[in-house]
């Protein structure tokens, strides 16, 4: 930020230092009750770190209970319970959260906006979730233990033969939904009406444009999941039977509810990932991103088709052959917008001017391997195939493939990048690299057989296996263990950057977006102008 644009940003931290008195209660003071974007930012970026790790040990437990056949470490109830809350936990405490702190960094300054739109609700927000968190984490300690009926809650196992740790997790779920919503709100509203003079609609980053439509998503579906899990409620407390076919109700009806829900969520998680790409990518080619318009119009449709494709999680729960023909087709369709996003990527890759810095590195290989997870989403979406792979480790494969080669590497290569930007400070690039080799040679060496002892029947969520997949099981858990120590590295150069890095100057990159570096300092909102004695 240009010293101009800090003198006209009243919610900048630099105005707080002097406001609050001193000491620790001033620093408490200062991250508690900010209302500055970047400091949210921030807030969000470690909340999220803190929970990959929480929820990386719950995945390095479920892998060693695995590295061999038998119960090993944990009895079977736990077993559920660890997958259970690792799926809860790495979608609504860390993939979700580290994109909207994301968003509250990059949104501001890249529409040369002076804060966002609605700080106060803002911070809100953010401080909901930390509660959220403890109270999903507190059901590990509660007689009968945690939720063990899989992160999809499905009915009657969450209604009729859950724990009862299982109310709380009902209202750790309303709490990380009004979170995601006004989260939302507040980022439609900012791009909405905070645009700089003269920034239309075609000239807004990707980034944003990918942030927009997803938080339009989050508006539309936060509140079906919302309503089913009030029904949830109400089943296990108040003698309602939405779910129960002996009172009338449906079982079938939760997974519907759910999942129209649950598919546009999987985008919620992958569309800010296609703006970081779409960011990163044309500045380490040198080149203006190809078919920017095409890129906006292909984000809109996949939104769009996500709303109509939720029942292929459900081919096996008995419906129409109409329906199944329906829901194959719309899935198929999906696979249209994102192979032009694919081509789009690659088509700025060509003949560009290349360098391979860390973010350009998983960017790469977030491209290369999103797309193999794509490919085994198209084998799962053929409905007479998805028969035979519904519930093994075959899916499990497709949607690690798509969420940690996809959004977290995504997510990773969009800290790289912006970093230097926030800090003023460089990152260790040769332990950047460290941690780009290991993670990319491990995620594969964890995910990828998975896809052969699905194909051969492994089935999921099942703590014990048959002994023709032990060699394979040991083969993925060492792969597991691997991969969490490059995120160790990860970790260490983040915290070694923003105390020791060497310091950069305005132009960080050498690139095509450079002019998000150096954006010229927004004219003064005077609705922004907040009188002295309210700060």
């Amino acid at each position: 930020m240009t010293t101009e644009m800090q003198a006209q940003d009243p919610h900048n931290t630099d105005h707080h230092h002097h406001d609050h008195g001193s000491g620790v209660l001033a620093y408490i003071k200062r991250w508690v009750f900010t209302t500055n974007h970047k400091d949210i930012g921030t807030l969000y970026l470690w909340f999220a770190m803190g929970t990959f790790i929480f929820a990386g040990i719950q995945a390095l437990i479920i892998r060693t209970e695995l590295f061999a056949p038998g119960l090993v470490l944990v009895d079977p109830n736990l077993y559920n319970t660890l997958t259970t809350m690792h799926g809860l936990i790495m979608i609504f405490g860390f993939l979700m959260p580290a994109g909207v702190g994301l968003a509250n960094w990059q949104i501001p300054m890249m529409i040369g906006a002076p804060d966002m739109a609605l700080p106060r609700l803002n911070n809100l927000s953010f401080w909901i979730l930390p509660f959220a968190f403890l109270l999903m984490a507190s059901t590990f300690a509660m007689d009968g233990g945690g939720p063990n009926f899989g992160w999809t809650f499905y009915a009657p196992l969450s209604t009729t033969y859950a724990p009862p740790s299982t109310d709380f997790f009902i209202f750790s779920i309303h709490m990380l939904g009004i979170s995601s919503i006004l989260g939302a709100l507040n980022i439609v509203v900012t791009i909405w009406t905070l645009r700089a003079p003269g920034m239309t609609w075609y000239k807004l980053p990707m980034f944003a444009w990918t942030w927009l439509i997803t938080a339009f998503l989050l508006l539309a579906i936060m509140p079906v999941l919302a309503g089913a899990v009030t029904m949830m409620l109400f089943d296990r407390n108040f003698g309602t039977s939405f779910f129960d076919a002996a009172g009338g109700g449906d079982p079938v009806l939760f997974q519907h509810l759910f999942w129209f829900f649950g598919h546009p969520e999987v985008y919620v998680l992958i569309l800010p990932a296609f703006g970081i790409v779409s960011s990163v990518i044309p500045t380490f080619a040198r080149k203006k991103l190809f078919g920017y318009h095409n890129m906006v119009h292909a984000t809109i449709a996949i939104a769009l088709l996500s709303y109509i494709v939720w029942a292929h999680h459900m081919f096996t729960a008995g419906m129409p052959l109409s329906a199944e023909l329906f829901f194959m087709y719309t899935t198929m369709l999906i696979a249209v917008p994102t192979g032009v996003k694919i081509f789009n990527w690659v088509a700025t890759i060509w003949r560009g001017s290349l360098s391979f810095e860390a973010p350009m590195l998983f960017s790469l290989a977030f491209i290369f391997l999103f797309t193999f997870g794509g490919f085994t989403g198209l084998m799962l979406a053929i409905a007479p195939a998805d028969f035979q792979y519904q519930d093994t480790y075959f899916v499990v494969g497709h949607f690690h493939y798509v969420l940690v080669p996809g959004s977290v590497f995504a997510l990773t290569a969009g800290i790289y990048y912006w970093l230097p930007k926030w800090c003023g400070r460089m990152y260790n690039e040769v332990m950047a690299k460290w941690h780009f080799w290991l993670s990319a040679i491990f995620v594969n060496v964890t995910f990828f057989p998975m896809h052969f002892v699905g194909l051969a029947g492994m089935p999921r969520r099942i703590p014990d296996y048959a002994l023709m997949f032990t060699d394979f099981n040991a083969l993925m858990t060492v792969g597991a263990f691997f991969f969490g120590f490059a995120q160790l590295l990860f970790f260490y150069n983040v915290i070694w950057t923003i105390r020791k890095g060497k310091r950069v100057d305005n132009q960080v990159w050498d690139g095509a977006e450079g002019l998000e570096w150096t954006l010229p300092s927004p004219p003064p909102y005077h609705s922004f102008q907040v009188p002295p004695e309210v700060k």
